[in-house]
């Protein structure tokens, strides 16, 4: 069966040589200009989204009456979720997961971090300062995780080894039962119980409606005066003014940061300058050949659709993840 697939890329992103290998039967049209998206989308029956540009997928949607199916190739759908796609009846699929083993590791090298006080250690060695300090173990201490997905329960099996209690809070906390990692479970409305009680707090929730700002000045204030808040899933659901006020007067010890608000993060930010903050410019997943695993995510639920098998990692449009 022959299947053109229309690609929004850079044409000269070279993941693009990974979809070489399809055969004669798929035809694979590439653009990032709006305009030729227009143009190619009739033909196409399947989008596969490889940017971070709405616009070029409002673009697409309507004309590709033909197409049956839309992948986007990255775990977060809140850019992809334009009025077109939400107002379609296309399944749309994602890399949900993709990305999981690489953000839980930075969780657990984000822990090691503040327990070990690895910014004094670097500022003692770049002074050429040989001054003994007392650090801690992250043994016995609690891994509080918001949003139990792919990333969240994959840092809680990284954690478990090193002798961590692991509570978790999920929209469903139905899903925990006879969960081996979850020592506590919580539903959203006891968000802020979990979070007293949790030394460490990974924040891997995708961004919705629900979630969005969620984690403001009562929910930091909830917070242990020595807790470390990780984020690893979407800047904006923290209240970022917040959070660099708690930084600033020690409400919190510190805080271990991939994603934000606005990307990039903006010259002269409080955050680029605070010693108990360890920011990421949003490459906590960019492990090599990262994009490599995302196209396999897509070119086994190729091989799916071709097969008239059941497509992975479908997303509730309504739900946003």
């Amino acid at each position: 069966m022959s299947l053109t697939l229309l690609v929004l890329a850079d044409p000269s992103a070279s993941w693009l040589k990974l979809l070489g290998t399809l055969g004669p039967e798929v035809n694979v049209i590439v653009s990032n200009d709006p305009a030729k998206v227009r143009e190619c989308a009739p033909q196409a029956d399947v989008i596969v989204n490889g940017t971070s540009n709405p616009p070029l997928l409002s673009a697409a949607i309507p004309p590709a009456r033909r197409a049956k199916w839309i992948h986007s190739l990255w775990t977060g759908v809140d850019n992809v979720l334009c009025p077109e796609v939400l107002a379609s009846p296309l399944p749309l699929t994602n890399g949900r997961g993709v990305f999981r083993r690489p953000l839980a590791e930075w969780t657990i090298g984000a822990m090691l971090y503040f327990a070990y006080n690895m910014r004094r250690m670097i500022r003692q060695q770049q002074a050429g300062v040989w001054e003994a300090f007392t650090t801690q173990e992250i043994q016995g201490k609690t891994l509080g995780i918001v949003g139990y997905g792919g990333i969240g329960s994959m840092a809680a099996e990284l954690a478990r080894p090193f002798g961590m209690r692991i509570a978790a809070l999920r929209r469903r906390p139905e899903l925990f039962n006879q969960d081996p990692l979850v020592d506590e479970s919580f539903a959203p409305a006891k968000l802020s119980h979990m979070l007293a009680a949790s030394d460490y707090v990974l924040l891997a929730a995708p961004l919705t409606e629900e979630t969005r700002g969620m984690i403001g000045a009562q929910q930091i204030a909830a917070m242990k005066p020595t807790g470390v808040l990780i984020n690893v899933g979407r800047g904006a659901v923290v209240d970022e003014p917040a959070l660099v006020q708690a930084l600033e007067s020690g409400t919190i010890r510190g805080a271990a940061l991939d994603v934000f608000a606005v990307e990039p993060l903006p010259a002269g930010h409080p955050f680029y300058k605070m010693e108990n903050v360890l920011l990421s410019p949003h490459t906590a997943d960019h492990v090599q050949d990262f994009i490599h695993l995302a196209v396999e995510c897509f070119l086994e639920n190729l091989r799916r659709f071709r097969a008239n098998e059941p497509l992975l990692n479908l997303v509730d449009k309504h739900a946003g993840y």
